[in-house]
């Protein structure tokens, strides 16, 4: 299964629901996925777009939270917060992580609060 990126990051910008997915690996490895899109209307719809591309390779995933991401490109910014009401809050630390890898040079900051 390839991301569609080297990072695992597919986010939109603007503000937007996101999901964090463990992506199983054959070696018994996990890699993580942060996907973020607009047209998302919860975080499920988000989850089962990827699960139906991974599932369609022979790929276990596991959706392991949700929340929010602001991506302001003008001012070098992403912001991540909040929860999803179905999957819980996603590790938003980890997410950050993959989020610097793709965006350097940026802020990226997170928050547990707001929904």
């Amino acid at each position: 299964y390839k991301s569609s990126s080297s990072s695992g990051i597919n986010a939109e910008y603007g503000e937007f629901k996101y999901v964090l997915i463990a992506l199983y690996r054959d070696d018994g490895g996990t890699d993580w996925l942060v996907r973020g899109h607009a047209w998302g209307e919860y975080h499920d719809d988000i989850y089962q777009s990827t699960l139906s591309e991974a599932s369609g390779k022979g790929l276990d995933t596991e959706c392991k939270g949700g929340g929010r991401i602001k991506h302001d490109p003008t001012n070098r910014e992403i912001f991540v917060y909040g929860y999803s009401v179905g999957y819980g809050r996603a590790d938003h630390e980890i997410a950050c992580g993959l989020i610097r890898a793709k965006y350097p040079g940026y802020k990226v900051h997170w928050s547990n609060e707001g929904y």
